[in-house]
């Protein structure tokens, strides 16, 4: 077996990794905003959810979370790259063309980062995956 193609098979394995570290910090990025911690927000304050901020907030939090987990990953990650969209058009488009100029590059990122994970899945270190595993072995 040649070293591409040992290095071919980590693919899932990377998939996971990948998903668990960005969920973190994506869970990280709403509890900034909710409960100022690593951080609080820009003059240390913190949204109420009542805010469009806050309901953002609590979607990174949650979603962050589940995704870290990989428990219905597919759903959740659709569901936060909608966000990242609207985030993207809401709070940068509108500073100019170009995303490394208005600070929209994270949200592009992570818009087609779900986007990603909403059609491949979380890998297979995942709530998901143990729960198809579970379910096939019980049948």
């Amino acid at each position: 077996m040649s070293f591409a193609s040992k290095w071919q098979a980590w693919a899932p394995r990377f998939q996971s990794m990948l998903r668990i570290v960005a969920g973190l910090l994506f869970f990280f990025v709403g509890t900034m905003k909710l409960f100022a911690f690593p951080i609080g927000m820009p003059g240390g304050m913190v949204v109420s959810l009542a805010s469009l901020i806050g309901v953002a907030g609590l979607l990174e939090v949650v979603g962050g979370a589940l995704v870290v987990l990989g428990l219905w990953t597919r759903p959740v990650a659709f569901i936060l790259a909608g966000q990242m969209a609207v985030a993207y058009f809401i709070g940068h488009a509108g500073n100019g063309f170009w995303p490394i100029v208005n600070g929209g590059t994270d949200a592009i990122l992570y818009c087609l980062l779900w986007l990603f994970y909403s059609a491949a899945g979380a890998g297979p270190w995942s709530v998901d995956a143990w729960l198809v595993s579970k379910k096939s072995s019980s049948a």
